[in-house]
């Protein structure tokens, strides 16, 4: 065996060194506080992965605790919006300070950073993972649960929060049109992939509730994310309906004021999971 030149790139040896796991794992900042962090993931965009984040932050806040959302969907961030935050995020020789929402969730997006919330972010994949890396790691948290908003798809932007993040656990967002069956399959294969456990599934824009007679109609049919869930394992914890007065309610930027139990099975299991952890 020749000597060790420590390049693993101009080595053809199979020695311990070149074959020990490594970790990307990133440290928070030293002056943070981050209990439990889980993931909110969509295995493809416009299924209502940053809805489900910004309510399950608001019910954790409604028990008491202290919750952070991390916007990472760099290029469609829409968690300020939602929360109506328009003030720009500070920082002093520590590190970078989350922005607050008026009941008291921290938060922190590439929207509380530029000039103009609606300028585009034309960043090539590798500088977008960068930037959610560091709301991680610059970003003071003080929370008890910190929810990722994941960058939809399983891309390079979503491999690095997989690897970057000691994420506890993820939620999967799925939409309940046919194609279900598999976006839910490319994240949970993912998720597989980057031995990171799965809390479980929620079905959104499952049924409109008509408002005279109460009838529950699924518009898009019946939902298939209960069986893809099912096939691999999986509980559907919660099915959210599409609800006029909550897209009002981003609109107005006053997601806090929302009123609904649907997600309050995924408040137990990720107690539940937290509790594990």
């Amino acid at each position: 065996m020749a000597e060790c030149t420590h390049d693993c790139s101009t080595c053809g040896e199979s020695c311990g060194e070149r074959t020990e796991p490594q970790s990307f794992l990133k440290a928070h900042n030293s002056a943070a506080r981050v209990g439990k962090v889980f993931g909110v993931v969509s295995g493809k965009g416009g299924v209502g992965k940053s809805m489900v984040a910004s309510q399950l932050a608001v019910l954790m806040r409604r028990k008491g605790c202290k919750v952070g959302i991390l916007d990472g969907d760099i290029t469609g961030p829409s968690i300020p919006k939602c929360f109506g935050v328009r003030e720009r995020a500070m920082g002093d020789e520590r590190g970078m300070l989350p922005v607050e929402t008026g009941g008291g969730i921290q938060m922190i997006s590439v929207n509380l950073l530029l000039d103009n919330e609606t300028d585009p972010v034309l960043w090539r994949g590798p500088v977008i993972g960068g930037v959610v890396t560091q709301f991680w790691t610059d970003v003071i948290w003080d929370v008890d649960y910190l929810f990722v908003d994941m960058p939809p798809g399983t891309g390079d932007v979503a491999l690095s929060v997989f690897q970057s993040l000691p994420l506890d656990g993820i939620i999967i967002v799925a939409s309940p049109q046919e194609l279900v069956s598999m976006v839910v399959e490319k994240a949970v294969k993912m998720a597989e992939m980057m031995e990171v456990p799965i809390v479980g599934v929620v079905e959104n824009m499952s049924y409109l509730r008509c408002p005279d007679c109460g009838k529950e109609i699924p518009l898009f049919g019946a939902g298939k994310t209960e069986a893809a869930a099912q096939a691999h394992g999986l509980p559907l914890l919660a099915r959210m309906p599409l609800d006029p007065s909550l897209a009002q309610l981003v609109d107005q930027g006053r997601i806090e004021d929302f009123q609904g139990d649907w997600l309050a099975g995924v408040v137990d299991a990720v107690e539940k999971f937290a509790r594990k952890a």
